[in-house]
Parts: structure tokens; sequence; C-alpha cells
């Protein structure tokens, strides 16, 4: 990445305002992704599901308006981005939960990679801005990896698959806990 020089009106440089460019459009599919999931969860009955995707799918937006705010501000232009591919149909509350695993883990990789880029190029401003994600990320993926562990916890025999839809209710009081946080939202 080749090290360029800041102006008055411009405090990013391009290469860092088009990698956090292509995150803003991670996290729009994210959200997007989300509201698919958690509509699928509404017409199979998993209404706990859906209320947890629907909240996770507003909270992906708010990252992204996050990371369109720090490009505007930083003198860069943030991009709407095109939203296509969204799955809508799924075999199984398992494969939705297994997705949101795969997507954070994606996301993770994808945040770290500019964070790397950040240092590289010695913009501190952007790699502080940008701790805010990675410690987000790491709540994300513990949530997203506890929701997979329930159902081998529980099995989805029976009412197997009532008690996990259940049990994701209580993921976020979970991911607090394991965080150090004091209050779940």
């Amino acid at each position: 990445m080749k090290k360029q020089s800041y102006t008055p009106a411009r405090s990013i440089t391009t290469e860092i305002e088009a990698l956090l460019n292509q995150q803003i459009v991670m996290e729009g599919k994210s959200s997007a992704a989300y509201l698919s999931m958690a509509s699928w969860c509404d017409t199979q009955g998993f209404e706990i599901s859906a209320e947890f995707l629907y909240k996770h799918s507003e909270e992906e937006r708010q990252h992204m308006l996050k990371l369109f705010r720090y490009v505007n501000a930083a003198g860069g232009h943030a991009l709407q981005p095109e939203i296509s591919g969204i799955k809508h149909s799924f075999n199984s509350l398992r494969e939705v939960f297994e997705s949101v695993l795969h997507h954070e883990i994606e996301v993770t990789k994808s945040i770290n990679n500019i964070v790397d880029q950040c240092l590289q190029i010695k913009d501190f401003a952007t790699f502080n801005f940008l701790q805010w994600y990675v410690n987000e990320q790491r709540e994300e993926e513990t949530l997203a990896r506890r929701a997979v562990e329930i159902f081998d916890i529980i099995g989805e025999e029976g009412v197997g698959l009532w008690m996990i839809d259940q049990e994701v209710g209580k993921l976020a009081a979970y991911a607090a806990r394991v965080s150090g946080k004091m209050n779940a939202d």
C-alpha cells in the first residue's frame, strides 16, 4: 500500500477509504441477511430467534452508519452499497445460526485486515476508531458460537427446537457476562 499525504480537507487515504467502503458493503449485507433470516424464523414460528435477528439486523445497519459518518467526517465519501444475493429460505434453524457464525467470522477477518492496513500506513486515527469494531466482533462471534453450541447441548428432537428458540433470547445476557459487560442490551 503506497503511503499518501494528507490535506486539510482529507485526513483519510483513498486506500483506507476504499477498504472502509468495502466494510460498509459488508455491514449492509449483514443487515439485509439478518433481516431475511428473521423473516424466515418468523414464518417458521421461531418468534424469539426472529426478534434476536431483527435486532441484529438493525445493529448491523447502525454499524454501517457509524462507518459512513467516519468516512465522510475524515474527508472521504461513503457510498451506499447495492445489496443483492441475499438468501431468503433456509432448511433449518441450525442452518440460520451456522450462517450467522460463518458470516461473523468473515466480518472479523475484514475488520482485522483494515486494522492491519491502518497500522502499516500509520493511520492511527482510523486504527483507534476501528477498535470499537474489533471489540464488537469478539462479542458477535461469542453470540454466534453459543447459538450454534446450544443446538448440540439441547438437541433438536421433540421440544428441542422450541427450547433452542427460548435460549436464543438469553444470548445477549450470556455475551455480556462472558465479555465482562455489566448490562446486556
